[in-house]
């Protein structure tokens, strides 16, 4: 099997140190973690206008000196990777990403949010799209095996078609909420929205014409076109994730934590169901970063899509 290269762009938190925040079982979380995790890709050189950031990374993750570049573009031409990271901030990621796709890169790890604006979003898609490039976004939910599990028991049918999905989160749109835009559209198969409705709280203090001044929080509704309805609220409880179904609901709580499922276990006297909690199907929990970084390997091995894709990313209500 082939060996894949991989570069990093962005040496800082989520480029290569979050890991160091979070529980064992949520790691390996960073983007080089999750290099070095996986069994088909090596963490050959990285780059950060920064050279005592990159000095931390080629000690914890073993990138030699001179494989460390203030240029990036610079490392691109000579190092020519397979797999290309992205976790710089929003507003630097367009220019790295085409370059990457004009540099020969055959995949990218985009961090989230994916861009700054439309505009950008369309640039980087056409970009990939043009040059034949996967593409994936550090919305990590997509990729996590009890979402996966989650979508299976919907997609099965057992508990009949989904109705409604509810999700709970306490982030700011552009930082957090990004996951759960995007886990709504994956458990509603990237269905397209027909229509969405939204409410910033704090909107007309941080809006200055079509520039927002700081990451806002807010709240909303999204009618996807095959009749799902979604409600997003910002609350107190954390993420928590509902699927309501015709006859039972799935449950997702404490920000990936406990696994519930719902179905009927008995009727009451007029004949109705009666909804109780039965085992939520096993399975295999890994971090989703290296199940993201896998799924780009999937992608580069058969030439299949990846399961993200940058259409995905620049459609979904909240994506960028």
């Amino acid at each position: 099997m082939n060996q894949y290269k991989a570069v990093l762009i962005g040496c800082s938190r989520m480029g290569a140190f979050i890991d160091n925040e979070v529980p064992a079982d949520m790691r390996p979380y960073s983007h080089a973690a999750g290099y070095e995790a996986c069994e088909r890709t090596d963490l050959v050189a990285c780059s950060d206008l920064r050279p005592e950031v990159m000095e931390r990374v080629g000690v914890r993750y073993g990138v030699p000196a001179d494989k460390q570049y203030t240029d990036y573009r610079d490392m691109l031409s000579r190092e020519k990777p397979d797999i290309v990271s992205v976790a710089t901030q929003p507003e630097h990621r367009t220019e790295i990403v085409i370059a990457a796709t004009e540099a020969g890169a055959r995949a990218i790890y985009a961090e989230k949010a994916f861009s700054a604006s439309l505009e950008e979003a369309d640039r980087m898609v056409e970009a990939c799209q043009r040059h034949n490039v996967a593409l994936n976004m550090g919305t990590n939910r997509r990729f996590h095996p009890g979402y996966d599990q989650m979508k299976a028991v919907i997609d099965s049918g057992e508990i009949g078609a989904l109705q409604t999905l509810i999700i709970h989160q306490t982030s700011a749109l552009f930082n957090g909420a990004s996951h759960s835009f995007d886990l709504l559209q994956r458990l509603n198969s990237d269905a397209p929205a027909a229509w969405v409705q939204a409410h910033l709280p704090n909107g007309d203090e941080i809006i200055d014409g079509d520039i927002l001044r700081e990451d806002p929080t807010g709240h909303g509704m999204i009618q996807f076109a095959n009749g799902v309805t979604a409600y997003a609220l910002n609350s107190g409880r954390g993420l928590e994730v509902e699927a309501v179904c015709q006859r039972g609901v799935v449950t997702a709580l404490g920000n990936d934590r406990e696994w519930q499922l719902r179905a009927p276990v008995t009727q009451d006297h007029r004949g109705r169901n009666k909804l109780g909690l039965v085992e939520f199907p096993a399975f295999e929990d890994r971090a989703s970063t290296l199940c993201l970084i896998e799924d780009l390997v999937r992608s580069l091995d058969t030439g299949a899509a990846p399961r993200g894709g940058g259409a995905r990313a620049r459609g979904r209500p909240g994506g960028v």
